[in-house]
């Protein structure tokens, strides 16, 4: 039977680039998950008979939530809910289960790399049928729907369902399968990748890898592909036991947060790869031994020995590239003959250009790197065509990295984030910051003259929607350029990133340390933004 809940709206429920994130506590309130998954179904295109996919990350909160979403789905009409085991899929694992079932949509909880437990964090996405996220008119009938919401549905006196063991179950009339979360992933990536040349690289000890899954959603997926079937040895994947937690840990695949792998990377005891993935399994972090490789140059690299993978032996689309992540990809794009695109950041960006064959490879520089595989960055995605292109070539990552610079130049780059800013103070540093572009061309900061100032606005090449106020842009005549945004990934306060890039062309410095290549426009920044005055920090919280 079902039962309509009373309820009231709910201020602040507007999904952000990825999707709705609140303190577990915030989404602890009676009725708060509730109204945001019903105003999610109320608006959500879909079909009679649909079919909607839900899993997680694993963190504190999840099966309380999907519990509730299963009875709230069986109540909304629903025919079936697929669901991740143990409620867990990753959110790339969770995009593949969407597409090959032709589920309408699906709900993905989690946070993705932020911290988790009673006192941190969760969160809810929304994708579509296409698998990815939903695009901004989408959430923005979501949030409309979040401010005027009376009442929520839900089926009472289901049969309860055992997340821990795969097989059929009902709630009302619904059917609810449990599937194994693990094995339509990887059977996806053994069709992508030379899983052979792969295990005998690893059979013969050329290639030797650790992988850090930080206690989070990627260490079953890991332990199945990289020890499983791909013959790493067992202890390959540390910490690969999802935890509600993370160990207590902070799940984000960056030189701070996976300190431990990086210090094993830069010893004499270094394997040949160092990888690891975040809370979700959309990031991703690579280091070979001796030298870290910065996403957006992995995104560059990636793109540019992808063709060494079976799925892309027969060349790529394009590749598309979020505005903050430097242009080392689009030089490759230039050397191939292919599209570069620049969108806003956020994933929702590149599905239309990856469903309308525009694009094949897609990168953040938020560690996010993905094809079209999936509509979803896909950090293990990422670590096996890295392994695919280390077996098939036989050269170490030092070594990739070195000849690719040599051939396109090096983009020297850093993301500078200060963290949990009084949010009014960050408002207003933006505020000033924008009204200063009129007049920032042919300032000189040092030795950096500014030849361009503005703030990245987008319209989409294929449905024509356009985005605007998406981060200031401060570009020199030297090639370089700075780039100020707001970010809307963490729960409390805002953060400020702050994007540095400098070009050096094939014949200038490429063996540098890049804190002292970028010493000019970490200068310029504060310079130009007054970071300090406006928010009191003298220094960004993360550098990666």
């Amino acid at each position: 039977m079902t039962t309509t809940v009373a309820t009231t709206p709910f201020d602040g429920q507007m999904p952000g680039t990825s999707g709705l994130r609140k303190k577990v506590r915030v989404f602890q309130q009676p009725d708060y998950a509730e109204n945001f998954i019903q105003s999610v179904f109320d608006v959500a295109e879909r079909p009679a008979g649909s079919t909607l996919v839900i899993g997680g990350d694993g963190r504190f909160y999840n099966r309380t939530v999907i519990a509730r979403a299963i009875q709230m789905a069986a109540a909304n009409g629903y025919a079936r809910v697929l669901v991740g085991q143990g409620g867990i899929l990753s959110t790339p694992a969770a995009s593949h289960v969407i597409r090959k079932y032709g589920a309408s949509g699906g709900l993905i909880l989690s946070a993705s790399h932020n911290p988790g437990g009673p006192d941190e964090d969760f969160g809810i996405k929304y994708n579509i049928a296409n698998g990815g996220p939903a695009p901004e008119a989408v959430t923005e009938a979501i949030y409309a729907r979040t401010q005027t919401i009376d009442r929520w549905l839900m089926v009472e006196g289901g049969d309860a369902v055992d997340l821990d063991r795969i097989g059929t179950s009902h709630v009302g009339g619904m059917v609810v399968e449990v599937i194994d979360a693990v094995a339509d992933y990887a059977a996806l990536m053994e069709e992508l990748f030379d899983f052979p040349a792969i295990r005998a690289a690893v059979a013969s000890g050329a290639l030797t890898m650790a992988f850090d899954a930080m206690h989070a959603v990627t260490g079953p997926y890991a332990r199945e592909i990289l020890e499983g079937r791909l013959g790493f040895p067992a202890g390959t994947v540390r910490n690969g036991v999802p935890l509600e937690d993370f160990g207590g840990h902070h799940p984000d695949p960056n030189l701070v947060h996976a300190a431990e792998l990086y210090g094993l990377m830069m010893s004499p005891a270094a394997p040949t790869i160092g990888a690891a993935s975040d809370g979700d399994g959309d990031r991703n972090l690579i280091i070979g031994r001796g030298v870290f490789i910065t996403p957006s140059d992995s995104l560059a690299m990636l793109a540019a020995n992808a063709h060494l993978a079976p799925a892309y032996a027969g060349g790529l689309k394009g590749i598309a590239r979020s505005m903050p992540t430097s242009t080392a990809a689009d030089k490759v794009a230039e050397a191939l003959g292919i599209p570069a695109w620049e969108t806003p950041t956020g994933w929702k960006f590149f599905g239309t250009l990856l469903d309308a064959g525009k694009a094949t490879i897609c990168g953040e520089e938020s560690a996010g790197t993905g094809s079209d595989h999936v509509r979803e960055k896909d950090g293990l995605w990422a670590v096996l065509l890295w392994l695919n292109i280390l077996a098939v070539t036989g050269k170490p990552v030092m070594q990739i990295a070195t000849e690719h610079w040599a051939r396109f130049g090096r983009n020297y780059y850093a993301r500078h984030d200060y963290e949990a800013i009084d949010t009014a103070k960050a408002n207003v540093l933006m505020a000033a910051l924008e009204a200063s572009l009129p007049g920032l061309p042919g300032q000189s900061f040092g030795s950096l003259t500014v030849a361009a100032a503005d703030q990245f606005a987008y319209v989409d090449p294929v449905d024509g929607s356009e985005s605007r106020n998406q981060g200031v842009r401060v570009m020199f005549a030297c090639g370089s350029r700075i780039v100020f945004r707001l970010s809307g990934t963490g729960t409390e306060g805002a953060t400020l990133r702050v994007y540095l890039e400098r070009y050096e062309a094939p014949d200038g410095r490429l063996a540098e340390e890049t804190p002292a290549m970028l010493a000019d426009l970490i200068a310029a920044a504060e310079a130009i933004a007054g970071i300090a005055a406006h928010t009191g920090r003298t220094a960004p919280d993360v550098v990666t």
